[in-house]
């Protein structure tokens, strides 16, 4: 599956997740969860909080990249739980993609009234 196709139907299992907790107010981790439950429930192969090894000049160091969630081992889902975003958090997933050579993030914040309006796509040479 490509990541544009892959991304909707992300977008679709968040609005789920939002509408099924009863909106903003919980913890991160409970959308995490869920959403990697209703992304599992669909089919998708996902790995939760998937450690990424990182080099420094030849030197693999020794804490490794944490992802919220890898979808199809396409697209890094960042999940968020603010009720005041930050553009950082969009800055932060492009160089995620750009050490794990991907193309396709969203940010995910479901702090927001309709999440919807919480949903950032952030792309590193996707068409």
């Amino acid at each position: 599956m490509q990541e544009n196709p892959l991304s909707q139907k992300i977008i679709g299992a968040t609005i789920e997740v939002h509408r099924t907790l009863g909106g903003p107010g919980l913890l991160e981790s409970v959308y995490e969860e869920s959403l990697a439950w209703e992304l599992q429930n669909q089919g998708l192969r996902i790995q939760r909080q998937a450690a990424i090894p990182i080099t420094y000049k030849g030197h693999r160091l020794a804490d490794p990249l944490r992802l919220d969630l890898l979808v199809e081992e396409l697209v890094i889902v960042e999940v968020k739980a603010v009720a005041t975003y930050n553009t950082i958090f969009e800055t932060q997933a492009l160089t995620y993609l750009r050490l794990m050579n991907l193309r396709l993030a969203l940010v995910i914040n479901f702090g927001e009234k309709y999440v919807k309006d919480g949903v950032h796509r952030v792309v590193n040479n996707l068409q």
